[in-house]
């Protein structure tokens, strides 16, 4: 009876950390072994965990930057080496390290001749630079230089459009996001025992803003907390009130369906729409259905027009990839 208990318990899986080394500040390698696997588990965990390292883990960065008295973001300032445009460029690649949520104001404010650097910036205590030696501008006479900077905790890729401005006494400027603290994820899978028995392996790479074990930690969590809604008692059917062609018809939707169709499904859906959707945590069908008019309305660059769009979109899609799901 010892020896079966003995035997059972070898064959939960266990991970293990085989390496782990700093490349740089912004620049983390790991490579992590889970074993063993039955056939097939692998490739199951091995793709999942990837996506969800590439893209469900959160990040901070600056996200604005506002000059004093600039016209456009070509200019070249006097006693500054660096074009207004290379400043933004070098305060994109800039990293940090924070728990903050939502949006919070940072600064920058010294007086050359000197070099600015990272380590110049005035952060909330929340928030930390994982290089301080990342160079901003280079300030070659006794000038004043002072800068607004904004920074967000986000995830995945935002494309910040500027906003047109009759003043030329304050300019901001927004920057382009990558929240994303996994550089690079690889998986490989070794067989065994004839192929009945698997082993993965994972390399990750990150910025310096977590290790490649809180990465794989975080990452882990994230897809816990999407599998738990599966474990709850089934919802509900309830139903969808739409208006079109002026006749209201009443859809009766599986909640469970909704959740799995993802608004890259529907078709027609324009580019520019899907991204700020995405930017805002909207991934699903449910989770479009869960925002009303003014909820949608608050989405950065959104118009009346956009959601009324959004919607005759869903209302023309929705009933066919309900009809494809149920079908698969």
């Amino acid at each position: 009876m010892i020896r079966e208990k003995v035997r059972v318990s070898s064959q939960i899986p266990r991970w293990k950390c085989v390496e782990l080394r700093a490349d740089g500040k912004r620049l983390y390698y790991g490579r992590f072994i889970l074993s063993p696997l039955k056939k097939g588990q692998a490739d199951i965990i091995g793709i999942a965990m990837r996506r969800a390292l590439l893209g469900e883990i959160e990040g901070t960065c600056i996200t604005y930057a506002k000059f004093e008295k600039i016209p456009h973001e070509y200019t070249t300032l006097v006693g500054i080496q660096e074009s207004v445009y290379e400043i933004v460029m070098n305060l994109k690649e800039i990293v940090l390290r924070s728990n903050l949520y939502g949006t919070h104001d940072a600064s920058i404010c010294v007086r050359g001749p000197r070099d600015v650097t990272a380590q110049d910036i005035i952060l909330p205590p929340s928030v930390a630079i994982v290089d301080n030696t990342q160079h901003i501008v280079t300030l070659m006479e006794p000038i004043d230089f002072c800068v607004g900077l904004q920074i967000e905790r986000n995830r995945g890729y935002s494309i910040k459009i500027p906003m047109p401005t009759n003043s030329h006494d304050d300019r901001g400027f927004p920057i382009d996001a990558v929240f994303m603290p996994v550089k690079n994820v690889n998986h490989s899978i070794h067989s065994y025992e004839n192929g009945s028995h698997e082993m993965l392996f994972f390399e990750i790479w990150t910025n310096g803003s977590l290790t490649p074990k809180e990465a794989l930690r975080e990452a882990s969590r994230k897809l816990i907390n999407l599998f738990i809604p599966f474990l709850h008692a089934e919802e509900e059917n309830f139903h969808l009130q739409t208006n079109q062609n002026e006749h209201t018809e009443e859809l009766s939707i599986d909640l469970c369906g909704l959740k799995d169709i993802y608004i890259d499904q529907l078709v027609e859906l324009p580019p520019r729409l899907y991204n700020s959707l995405k930017g805002s945590g909207i991934h699903t069908v449910m989770d479009l259905l869960d925002k009303n008019t003014d909820a949608l309305m608050k989405i950065p660059h959104f118009r009346h027009e956009d959601v009324e769009k959004v919607m005759n979109i869903l209302n023309n899609n929705i009933s066919q990839l309900l009809s494809q799901r149920r079908g698969l």
